[in-house]
């Protein structure tokens, strides 16, 4: 946590030469890079992870949201990617990832990131302990529900009209992607 950003996870982050892109500045996907980092210093290297074995089969990256906010250069001083957690469900953490050198904010992202099953490989129940953990990275005002574990959805799944080829079909509103048989 961070002294001036309470309830954040901080690391310092160095750039590299080898990030600069023709324009002269941080190439844009080393910057998702720069979010990843953060992100897996604080699920997999974050002393309480550590200690308390949390996300034993890791996690999934679901969704990046990125706004590019301002132009980023090499510089010797090393960036902050601060990660604060935003909202828990059930099975995923909504991180929101902040790319900055005091006082400029380069870059911010809001990333879903989902625990993961080693056996399915599958998204798995986030377990009361990493729900602690990840909720101590939340305001305070949020806190106290996100340690509770969220309702399932009670009911069948909710289908929605999709027009397809000029008729209308059903669909589940979480869509999964599957292998061609092809």
């Amino acid at each position: 946590m961070s002294a001036l950003h309470p309830g954040a996870h901080v690391l310092a982050c160095p750039t590299r030469w080898s990030d600069v892109d023709e324009n002269g500045h941080i190439n844009n996907a080393r910057l998702v890079g720069y979010v990843q980092e953060g992100i897996y210093d604080l699920f997999r290297h974050h002393a309480t992870a550590v200690r308390e074995s949390l996300f034993p089969s890791g996690f999934i990256i679901a969704r990046h949201e990125i706004d590019y906010l301002e132009q980023l250069h090499h510089r010797p001083e090393p960036l902050s990617v601060r990660i604060s957690v935003e909202r828990l469900g059930r099975s995923s953490a909504h991180v929101e990832v902040n790319v900055c050198r005091e006082p400029l904010v380069f870059m911010r992202a809001r990333t879903v990131v989902v625990a993961r099953d080693r056996e399915s490989g599958r998204s798995r129940k986030l377990s009361q302990s990493e729900r602690r953990f990840l909720s101590g990275f939340m305001p305070e005002c949020l806190r106290a529900d996100a340690v509770a574990p969220t309702a399932p959805p009670s009911g069948p799944p909710q289908w929605v009209p999709v027009r397809a080829g000029g008729a209308t079909a059903a669909r589940r509103t979480r869509r999964r992607c599957r292998a061609s048989a092809a």
